[in-house]
């Protein structure tokens, strides 16, 4: 599974190329992820907004990384799948009340 020190690790790699991106307030945060405008975080914008990295990552656009792609040219073959369903694990660990979205109290919250 792509755990989160592995997504941690494909940030920062690519944080030059996502300083624009860059955010300072979790209202800024949540209104960047937040694509349809209500105000709240669906699974699908949480992943697309998390995704950047491995679809930055993933040279050859196949929806794998394999070894070459990942940091430290080191490690297994990660699907867009698998990739994808750790970010829904760590949503549904985010959204403490349990209604399918993420609130901007939700996404200040440390990680749970």
């Amino acid at each position: 599974m792509f755990s989160q020190i592995h997504i941690a690790a494909c940030v920062g790699l690519l944080y030059p190329a996502i300083a624009s991106a860059q955010v300072t307030a979790t209202g800024e945060y949540l209104a960047r992820m937040d694509t349809d405008g209500d105000g709240r975080i669906a699974l699908a914008e949480y992943q697309a907004w998390m995704g950047y990295a491995f679809e930055h990552m993933d040279a050859n656009r196949d929806g794998q990384l394999t070894a070459d792609e990942l940091p430290g040219g080191k490690g297994r073959t990660i699907s867009l799948a698998e990739h994808r369903e750790s970010l829904a694990a760590m949503f549904r660990r985010q959204d403490a009340d349990g209604d399918g979205f993420l609130s901007a109290k939700e996404l200040a919250a440390p990680p749970r």
